[in-house]
């Protein structure tokens, strides 16, 4: 089932092109990654994704509905965005577990965020440690569980690896192909991490803004 549609897409900054003609089928469940020199326009095609960025010509189709006719909260439910240097708020990893059900006006479930947590390797009791005092690799993977308390329909993941240990990177890695796998969560991973390269069911390579290959 097609789920993601980019037709023609393309965006411009002071008259450049960012991205040129972009043609993308995505199916539910496809985990593909999206590889390219620094700077050819990789992260970009996420934000627009995400809706981030407005393109400037073509269009972007959810589950054969244009983005434009989407509420931006519920698309962002839907279509959720993660990067490589993620932002918590608050005091503690609870707030940041808490958020999710806030913005859906439920009650925090402390079983479902402990049930979370130990599903990246992070005890119960990290629910009241405080943000600060996370490494790198935890503060991604509490980012990460944020995102997918409530299963987006897409995760689109910008190089959220770059920088982490290998320990970090493959306990992020094995929760992506869990909840893809699992969850039928459609992933779409911008990365140059060749783990993630080969755990992905489709390559898309993006040069000066152009699609290069899909395969």
């Amino acid at each position: 089932m097609t789920l993601l549609e980019l037709q023609d897409i393309g965006y411009q900054v002071a008259g450049q092109n960012v991205l040129q003609h972009i043609e993308l089928t995505v199916a539910a469940q496809d985990y593909i990654t999206i590889t390219g020199p620094s700077g050819s326009g990789k992260s970009t095609l996420l934000r627009v994704i995400a809706g981030l960025l407005t393109r400037t010509s073509g269009q972007l189709l959810l589950a054969g509905k244009e983005w434009a006719e989407y509420d931006p909260i519920l698309y962002r439910r839907e279509v959720s965005y993660a990067v490589q240097q993620p932002q918590l708020f608050g005091q503690t990893v609870a707030d940041n577990l808490r958020f999710p059900f806030q913005i859906r006006q439920q009650d925090f479930d402390q079983k479902r965020a402990v049930a979370a947590l130990a599903s990246v390797n992070l005890p119960a009791a990290y629910l009241d440690k405080p943000i600060n005092d996370l490494s790198g690799g935890e503060r991604q993977r509490v980012a990460i569980l944020r995102n997918l308390l409530f299963p987006p329909q897409i995760l689109l993941l910008d190089e959220i690896s770059t920088g982490l240990d290998n320990e970090n990177k493959a306990i992020l890695h094995q929760e992506i192909m869990r909840v893809n796998q699992e969850n039928g969560v459609t992933i779409l991973a911008v990365t140059h991490d060749n783990e993630e390269i080969s755990g992905a069911n489709r390559l898309i390579k993006i040069v000066a803004g152009k699609m290069e290959a899909n395969q």
